[in-house]
């Protein structure tokens, strides 16, 4: 077969629409074309005629006028009815009922009321029974127990006397800065709408997502855990100071070296510790077995005498005198005030002592680990979201009251225990509020353990319904024990908190538990800073504090400063108790299921799509930036299985097109009908696809458009679909392999029509024949990838070949590029030629050069008895359709009408079309029978032919192929020589 008939015929084939079906030849060295190519050059070297709007018809009976433009005459049904409510279609009750279910309430839906019944706004809504909590009980004072606590007591005067008024002064205002900051932050997030209980994880969990939210929750969790045995620790330690006949097992004395006078100091045994308590646990958990209820009513009480015990302190200063009450008290002096000013750092033993010859040294950033958990306490309120009356007023003004007044406390006590006693008396004395206290030291010891049983009682509260409300957001499975109802008390969830304290409390040393307690809270600072600020700064419409005191400038320095604390703590206990949040998040993302709380990433993500979108422009995308987006049409020829919206092997299929997975596909289908009666049908059908979408581990967006037609539903979707420069380049879809067994009309105009729209959109286009046995991602393939190159593409086919090489799939497959040459041409010349253009690509293919005899030569068995035998049947099926055309044509006395439109059939032509398919196919049979796929140009539908012609040439291209892959390229390249 000559060349040079192929180029006429096809010429003839495509001319009609202005576009050539033009093969590789040897003087027009296509292939190297292509680094060449004007980017809006067609793909042929004809451009398309312009379209005059003079010859547009528009048929009466299907103008838009009638589709729905027209007046609609509206029809009432019954008398017209006063309120304007019902225009809408609702009214005040359906209203009202709508914004609680915005609420997150469960309502019941409002039943008709019988005859004679009278109807409340209020029917359906649940009966709240359980009391909340205000301002006061339920945010200030919680927050103030669980900040003056046990450091301030038996730790504070001792810390002065280490670190000296002036650092001192810095110590406080550096972590009670810190607190500040994050309770601002927390104010701005907990006042931007409804709060649900979880506190501090409620915000970080809708801030910055489920996976984080989990892991800094159950690390706060943890963190109020271990605060709870502290607390009882502190307590059961003053207590048995204040009665040493109380201990059970031997004191341990301690003598005390590096002082003026050397004297013993006794200190409880650890024992004694674990014992009292473990039962100082015990009976706080029956008392947080009794609900909020008890917890309010029996928290004054813990509070009352600690408020005493301050003021006490405060009066035993100011009355103090030299010696008076204790050896080593000056009273206020400006003496001791100056020798007190600055630090001195030494060596101590385990229990706080001075010891030249003790283990350890403090410095400043020890007593920073040592006394930040003497101003945490700030989220005790907001852990008890769920039983606060009003969130958005309580937990704003409640915590910043107790944090500054609390940080104003402390550092008047530092100016007057700088002021009131010697050094050695500071660093000895580990009770000396209790010394000083005016009128009885008695009244310090009971201020002291009411105050740490009042703030254990806060975190064994806190902590379980923390943990219950992890458990409810249903992340994890394994939190399902501790699941609770609605206004339920968490028990589950307080008995397994209970056993993580005793367990702490059994380790007995409080200076080893205090650095853990402030690696946990700090982290869920740090988060809640970091939410606040993402949040401020991405500034999404819903993001609407009534707290206006805020800006993401203080979130990011409250975020810094509790790393910077974190690291100036204990840079191992920084690093273990970030893993320890790493490995929750690893096992929350690994176990966990999925949860969209419209989190700040989500809104990150919008934004950096937006500026990715605008930074994309709406230039020409360059070929070394080239990605196929491609469209998959999900609709197939032919039936699926119930529930399966997508042919599986579509699915397979995109995968194959994405070099490791990058790369986004949009699968859509259509569904035939009316768009206002089907909405309901495109959105479960959607859900459905994206769900199958996920299951096949295909990364991609799913989309279902309603249209009258398939045709018109496409042609919507691909002038439409995408943005910018994301717009879908590639229109994927399966041969209608079963179209002469179905409707030999509609199937044939609606692809043919497909391909047409693809064209005039320039879009690449794809079909795979042999769908069915497309191979998934655990058939492994073998043999050759065969390119039959015809027309310039781009350099598509060649990208689609190197991209299905870096599956698993076709990794151990070879490619071979066929090029078809003249009779007479410089075969050798064009393969060296096309071997070192692939050579620039960096790709890996054998060249393959076919010379093709001329048209006038009759071939004589050179093809194969299958292709001849398709040859056949289908010049008998075109002639007896071309007959029934004829026919019918001569009874209407009109021109020849295929498709609903006139049609002009050059037999001929026709003939030349079906020998250029002939051909085409028996040569792809003699070269890759036995290739694993096998890629060919697809040839555009010609103009005034009918529908039903094309398909047969196709098949006829297709027949006895297995696996083929039938691309067409558009008008840019996406391949370059250039680095």
């Amino acid at each position: 077969m000559d060349n040079g008939e192929i180029e006429s015929g096809e010429e003839e084939f495509h001319g009609q629409r202005g576009r050539k079906y033009r093969p590789v030849e040897a003087h027009d060295r296509a292939v190297l074309e292509m680094s060449s190519m004007d980017p809006g050059a067609s793909s042929s070297s004809s451009s398309v005629p312009p379209i005059s709007l003079k010859n547009v018809k528009v048929d009466s009976q299907t103008g838009t006028e009638a589709d729905g433009n027209s007046p609609t005459r509206i029809e009432v049904d019954g008398p017209q009815r006063e309120s304007k409510l019902e225009f809408f279609g609702f009214d005040s009750l359906v209203n009202i009922l709508g914004l609680k279910s915005m609420m997150g309430e469960q309502i019941q839906a409002p039943t008709s009321p019988r005859d004679g019944e009278n109807i409340s706004i209020t029917q359906g809504l649940p009966k709240t029974t359980d009391v909340k909590s205000g301002t006061l009980m339920g945010v200030f004072i919680p927050c103030l127990q669980n900040i003056l606590g046990i450091i301030y007591f038996i730790r504070f005067t001792w810390i002065v006397g280490m670190a000296g008024i002036g650092e001192s002064l810095v110590l406080v205002s550096f972590c009670g800065l810190c607190t500040f900051l994050t309770s601002i932050s927390l104010s701005a997030i907990a006042t931007n709408g409804a709060m649900k209980g979880g506190g501090p994880y409620y915000l970080i969990g809708r801030a910055l997502g489920p996976e984080v939210g989990v892991s800094i929750g159950l690390c706060f969790f943890l963190g109020n855990a271990v605060a709870g045995a502290l607390y009882v620790l502190g307590a059961v330690e003053t207590f048995l100071n204040a009665v040493p006949a109380a201990g059970l097992f031997r004191e341990t004395v301690t003598k005390v070296n590096g002082t003026t006078v050397a004297a013993p100091i006794q200190s409880p045994s650890s024992h004694d510790l674990q014992v009292y308590g473990i039962i100082v646990t015990i009976l706080l958990c029956f008392i947080v077995f009794g609900g909020v209820k008890m917890i309010n009513r029996v928290a004054p009480a813990f509070l009352i005498p600690v408020l005493f015990s301050v003021v006490s302190i405060f009066l035993g200063i100011f009355v103090a005198r030299k010696n008076d009450p204790s050896d080593g008290i000056t009273g206020l002096s400006l003496e001791s005030f100056k020798e007190n000013w600055s630090s001195d750092y030494q060596m101590t033993n385990s229990a706080g002592i001075p010891d030249p010859l003790g283990k350890v040294y403090w410095n400043f950033n020890a007593l920073v680990g040592l006394f930040f958990p003497a101003v945490t306490g700030i989220m005790a309120g907001s852990n008890r979201s769920a039983s606060l009356k009003d969130t958005q007023r309580s937990i704003p003004i409640g915590t910043l009251a107790a944090t500054l007044t609390t940080t104003a406390l402390y550092l008047v006590s530092v100016l007057l225990f700088g002021a009131l006693a010697t050094r050695e008396k500071l660093l000895t004395d580990r009770l000396l509020t209790a010394t000083v206290a005016w009128p009885f030291p008695a009244l310090i010891y009971v201020g002291i353990i009411l105050s740490t049983l009042g703030a254990a009682l806060q975190s064994l509260t806190g902590a379980p319904r923390l943990l219950a409300a992890i458990a409810n957001d249903d992340i994890l499975p394994i939190l399902n024990y501790f699941k609770v109802a609605d206004g339920s008390e968490p028990y589950f969830a307080t008995l397994f908190t209970a056993f993580l304290c005793i367990g702490c409390v059994i380790i007995g040393n409080l200076d080893l538990i205090t650095p853990t307690v402030t690696m946990f809270f700090l982290l869920c600072y740090a988060g809640v800073n970091l939410s606040c600020f993402l949040l401020d700064l991405l500034d999404a419409p819903s993001w609407r504090p009534r707290w206006r005191f805020h800006h993401w400038s203080l979130s990011l320095l409250g975020a810094s400063l509790c790393v910077v604390i974190m690291f100036l703590i204990s840079w191992s206990f920084t690093i273990v108790s970030l893993a320890l949040a790493s490995l929750l998040y690893y096992y929350v993302c690994l176990r966990g299921k999925a949860g969209d709380w419209g989190d700040g990433f989500k809104s990150a993500y919008f934004q950096l799509a937006l500026r990715s979108l605008r930074s994309l422009g709406a230039s020409q995308v360059h070929p070394k930036n080239w990605y196929p987006i491609p469209l998959i049409f999900c609709r197939p020829w032919g039936k699926l299985p119930e529930n399966v919206p997508c042919h599986p092997k579509l699915a397979d299929f995109a995968n194959c097109m994405k070099k490791k997975g990058r790369g986004m596909s949009i699968f859509v289908s259509i569904l035939d009908g009316d768009y206002h009666e089907r909405v309901e049908d495109a959105k479960s059908a959607c859900k459905q696809l994206a769900t199958y979408i996920d299951y096949k581990r295909c990364e991609g967006v799913a989309e279902i458009v309603v249209a009258p037609t398939m045709s018109e539903g496409f042609r919507g979707i691909v002038q439409t679909m995408g943005l910018g420069n994301l717009k879908p380049n590639i229109v994927v879809m399966r041969y209608p392999e079963i179209w002469r067994r179905e409707n030999l009309i509609e199937i044939p105009t609606t692809f043919v029509g497909i391909i047409n729209d693809c064209i005039d959109a320039n879009k690449a286009v794809v079909i795979v024949k042999g769908l069915d046995e497309w191979p998934n991602e655990f058939q492994r393939q073998y043999g050759t990838i065969d390119l039959y190159w015809i027309v310039r593409d781009g350099g598509l086919m060649l990208l689609l070949s190197q991209l299905l090489l870096t599956k698993e799939t076709f990794e151990s497959c070879k490619i071979q590029v066929f090029c078809i040459a003249e009779e007479d041409s410089d075969a050798e010349g064009l393969k060296a030629d096309v071997k070192k253009f692939l050579y620039d690509l960096r790709m890996q293919a054998e060249v393959i050069v076919i010379t093709i005899k001329s048209w006038d030569t009759q071939v004589e068995g050179a093809q194969p008895d299958e292709s001849m035998e398709a040859f056949t049947a289908a010049q008998g099926r075109i002639a007896s359709y071309l007959g029934e055309m004829k026919a019918a044509a001569k009874s209407r006395g009109t021109t020849l009408m295929a498709d609903g439109k006139p049609v002009s059939v050059n037999e001929q032509q026709v003939g030349k079309f079906l020998n250029t398919t002939l051909k085409l196919n028996s040569t792809i049979l003699r070269y890759s029978r036995m290739a694993a796929v096998v890629l060919v140009s697809l040839p555009p539908p010609p103009v005034d032919h009918p529908a039903y012609f094309y398909m047969e040439y196709l098949d006829l291209l297709v027949e006895n192929v297995p696996r083929l892959l039938i691309v067409r390229g558009y008008r840019r390249d996406v391949v370059t020589l250039f680095t």
